[in-house]
C-alpha cells in the first residue's frame, strides 16, 4: 500500500513516524514543501520533517527526541570525552566535598572533645575547692575548739588557784578557839601547847 503523505498530517502518529522509511519521509518532506535533497541521509531529513512538524504543532515536542544530530566520529568522541571530563570534575568535586564534610566533622568531634574535657576539668577544680573549702573550715573550727578549749583550762587553772590560794590562807578569827587561854601563872604551859598548834598548822 503506498504511503499517503496528506493522510498521515491528518491523524499522525509518532510511533508511526518514527518507523517511516526514507522514501516515506521524502515523500513527507515534499509533501511540506521543505528544502532538502533526496540525496540527503534518512536522518537529516527526518530532522526537518520533525521540526516543521513540531512548528505547524502536528506532533508534539516529544517527537523532538526522535531527532538525531549528524555529527561525525571525530566530533562524537570528543563530545564523550567533554562528558567523562565534565563527570570526573563532577566526582572530584564531589569528592572535595566529601573531604572537606568529614575534616569538618573531624574538627567539631574534636571541639567536642575538647569542650567536654574542660568541663571536666572545671568540674573537678570546682570539686576541689570546695574540698579545700570544707578542709579550711575543718581546720578553723579544731582550732576554735583548742581555743575554748584551752580557755576552758585557764579558768580551770585560776579557779583551782584561787581555791588553793584560799585553803592555805590563815584565818586568825576562825582559829582563835583553838589557842588555849593565857594564864600568867601557868605560862610554862602555855608556850608547849600554842607551839604544838602551830605546828600542826604548818
Amino acid at each position: 500500500m503506498a504511503f499517503d503523505a496528506g493522510k498521515f498530517l491528518k491523524t499522525p502518529d509518532l510511533e508511526g513516524f518514527d518507523n517511516l522509511k526514507k522514501e516515506e519521509l521524502v515523500l513527507l518532506a515534499k509533501h511540506l514543501k521543505l528544502d532538502f535533497k533526496v540525496s540527503m541521509r534518512k536522518q537529516i531529513i527526518k530532522n526537518l520533517v520533525i521540526d516543521k512538524l513540531v512548528d505547524a504543532e502536528i506532533l508534539g515536542e516529544e517527537a523532538l527526541e526522535l531527532k538525531v544530530e549528524n555529527i561525525d566520529a571525530f566530533k562524537l568522541k570528543q563530545l564523550e570525552l567533554e562528558h567523562e571530563l565534565k563527570l570526573k570534575e563532577l566526582e572530584m568535586k564531589e569528592m572535595e566535598k566529601r573531604k572537606e564534610d568529614e575534616l569538618k566533622l573531624k574538627q567539631a568531634e574534636l571541639e567536642m572533645k575538647e569542650r567536654l574535657e574542660m568541663d571536666k576539668k572545671e568540674k573537678e577544680d570546682v570539686f576541689k575547692l570546695k574540698e579545700l573549702e570544707m578542709k579550711l573550715k575543718e581546720l578553723e573550727m579544731k582550732e576554735r575548739l583548742e581555743m575554748e578549749k584551752m580557755k576552758i583550762e585557764m579558768v580551770k587553772e585560776e579557779s583551782n588557784t584561787k581555791v588553793q590560794s584560799k585553803s592555805e590562807y590563815f584565818d586568825a578569827a576562825k582559829n582563835i578557839r583553838l589557842v588555849p587561854r593565857f594564864c600568867e601563872k601557868t605560862v610554862d604551859k602555855y608556850f608547849p601547847q600554842f607551839e604544838k598548834i602551830a605546828h600542826n598548822f604548818n
